[in-house]
């Protein structure tokens, strides 16, 4: 099966590009891997809840090699980490389990318009250099929800966690460190949940669909992995937050359009 796909790059190409630019985006502004992901999967005919294990699967290598590499920049807060992943964890797997039973279409556009408002609000502080650095107090909820909703939608760790801990002060450079690097252990349990509960993974179309885009993701992305953590290390903390509020606003304005037509 592996062999075959290889065997026609011209299939695994686009997928392989997305893959680059999506962990790059990620590595660099801590979210975003998951949703392009997962959004490209399910308009291309691929359930959602293969989708998700799909990405997660895809996830599981690039996560790591993101997360070496900002150990290796220093951009993780150690207690802050600790922090975020046990309860990161915890809601992976309740995420990935309700997933496997029901869709969670009702919760969608409510954090979607919440994270529209989110990200509108992070850019004006970054435009604006109004980013006042001091410890986060609202933590481990925040690891909990990030990890739910990462495995019940296909993507949303980065996007909840790191934009809730950015507007609450922490240091960007620090916080997308520190998230990116729990993100790996928070996918292994997502992925490994979905292996243990999921019987669907659509038709025999569906299946190789899916097996091509998760080979050309891992290839993309494993390659773009390194290179986030050092432009998070080198961007002023301003001009971050403000990519990160842009990035926010943009997909999750689109991703809710798309829920409400």
């Amino acid at each position: 099966m592996f062999a075959e796909i290889l065997a026609d790059p011209a299939v695994l190409l686009p997928f392989v590009l997305i893959g680059f630019a999506a962990q790059l985006i990620d590595g660099a502004l801590g979210m975003a891997f998951g949703q392009i992901s997962s959004t490209m999967l399910i308009v291309m005919g691929v359930p959602p809840a293969a989708a998700s294990a799909g990405v997660h699967t895809v996830e599981t290598f690039t996560t790591g090699v993101s997360g070496i590499s900002h150990i290796a920049h220093r951009n993780v807060d150690w207690r802050l980490f600790w922090r975020i992943v046990i309860p990161g964890v915890i809601g992976g797997i309740l995420g990935a389990y309700v997933l496997t039973h029901i869709h969670p279409e009702v919760a969608k556009p409510l954090v979607l318009a919440y994270l529209t408002v989110l990200g509108l609000y992070l850019f004006y502080r970054g435009i604006m250099h109004r980013h006042t650095e001091r410890q986060p107090k609202v933590v481990e909820p925040l690891g909990l929800a990030g990890g739910f909703l990462d495995a019940a939608g296909g993507g949303g760790w980065g996007a909840i966690v790191t934009t809730n801990l950015l507007v609450q002060g922490s240091n960007p450079r620090k916080t997308i460190g520190t998230v990116n690097t729990a993100e790996f252990f928070v996918t292994i349990t997502i992925s490994a949940t979905f292996l243990a509960t999921l019987t669907f993974f659509g038709n025999g179309e569906a299946r190789g669909l899916l097996a091509k885009a998760t080979v050309g993701l891992l290839i993309g992305g494993v390659i773009a992995a390194p290179l986030g953590a050092m432009i998070a290390k080198r961007v002023n903390p301003d001009r971050l937050l403000a990519f990160v509020g842009a990035l926010v606003t943009m997909t999750s304005a689109w991703g809710l359009y798309r829920v409400l037509n």
